[in-house]
């Protein structure tokens, strides 16, 4: 899908002991059906097909789209920007056996879908989660798609903007209703799956869906998102207690009903970058801190970065380019992940009760580093 335009450009290798696979899983010939791509630990493999960051050119239409772009001239920007870039997974690889996985469901951002936060699954991965990244059905991903059994087709679906007039609330509070079932209905398929259950994936991946019975902790759950996805993980935590905890990235708390942030009682982790929050925003996630469990609500500001610094955008665009289109801050951007995913590690250890070496990184949950605050830098109203 065409070249990158610069060699040291790259989503970052995972740095866990496991090698990562990764493979698409959808169930159903409908649009309510279940679809994710899941991350695992794979039997190591060096000759492995490496999955393109972009799988096919609708998701750059969508991408042009959402931006409100010319979708031709987009097409040939975008897959002159990002068309050779390779996720650091083996496609289909062999899941590795080595005892059970805690298991994650991601939630993606306003206009992203399910390949865009890689950088993050492969490292979740790598040190031993499944991790199910789910590609939302509720018109809030820039494109996805589903298969008509009648037809035997594809049906693409492309991001809905709001129309002129529209109150945003109605849609954004339905759409993040629908995008916590998404989640939900994902870790239910992987239930089925640990359960041993055969299963009809409509994609007919190279991938034996059946080497992960008995492969996944079900006592150790987490919930996690970026954006729109941060709200979508309150939201998750309030339908099930199977979601033991959460971690935020970035949240927009928007979409949210005001009466949901008493019925969350997991502990939950907001990670912010330094310049996408503000006082109204910082307000809805400390409504989380007024409950008993409080001392389980941690926040932290990644000094120098955007909201963008946590999809994979942020890797794969120069210093201009990315300046330009706010993709990156004035942090390097593997510093700045590489802090968002060992402090998620630590908190994920802490609550989850994983019996690893994270501990180590207990101090980032704090926000004691010299790129990190702890809480916020948005002056807050009193």
């Amino acid at each position: 899908m065409g070249n990158s335009n610069c060699r040291n450009l790259g989503i970052p290798l995972p740095k866990g002991p496991n090698a990562v696979g990764c493979s698409d899983f959808m169930m159903d010939h409908t649009l309510g059906g279940t679809f994710f791509r899941l991350y695992y630990p794979c039997v190591a493999d060096e000759d492995a097909e490496r999955p393109e960051w972009i799988p096919r050119k609708e998701y750059l239409y969508g991408l042009a789209d959402f931006m409100k772009f010319n979708r031709n001239l987009s097409e040939k920007i975008f897959n002159y920007l990002f068309g050779s870039f390779k996720i650091p997974a083996a496609m289909n690889a062999p899941y590795k056996q080595n005892g059970k996985c805690p298991v994650i469901i991601f939630s993606h951002g306003l206009g992203a879908f399910r390949t865009l936060y890689s950088a993050i699954g492969v490292e979740l991965a790598s040190q031993g989660f499944i991790v199910a990244a789910v590609e939302h059905r509720d018109e809030s991903a820039s494109a996805t798609f589903f298969y008509e059994k009648t037809e035997e087709m594809e049906k693409w679906m492309y991001y809905r903007a709001l129309k002129p007039g529209e109150a945003e609330f109605p849609l954004r509070n339905s759409q993040v209703k629908k995008r916590a079932d998404e989640c939900i209905a994902a870790l239910e398929r992987l239930i089925e799956i640990n359960s041993g259950k055969k299963m009809e994936n409509v994609l007919q991946t190279k991938f034996d869906w059946t080497t992960l019975e008995n492969s996944m902790d079900l006592c150790r759950i987490a919930v996690m998102g970026h954006s729109f996805g941060g709200a979508t993980v309150i939201e998750a935590l309030s339908y099930t207690v199977l979601l033991r905890c959460g971690i935020a990235l970035d949240a927009w708390m928007f979409p949210l009903d005001d009466e949901i942030y008493v019925r969350v009682k997991q502990p939950v982790f907001f990670i912010n970058s330094e310049k996408f929050q503000w006082a109204g925003n910082i307000m809805r996630m400390r409504k989380l801190e007024s409950s008993s469990t409080s001392m389980h609500r941690k926040m932290i500001t990644i000094m120098g970065t955007v909201h963008q610094s946590f999809p994979d955008f942020t890797f794969l665009t120069g210093s201009w380019i990315g300046k330009i289109l706010k993709l990156k801050g004035e942090i390097d951007p593997q510093v700045g992940i590489d802090l968002c995913n060992k402090a998620s590690l630590a908190f994920l250890q802490r609550h989850l009760g994983i019996e690893k070496d994270f501990n180590q990184w207990d101090h980032l949950i704090e926000g004691k580093d010299v790129n990190l605050i702890p809480g916020t830098n948005v002056k807050e109203i009193s």
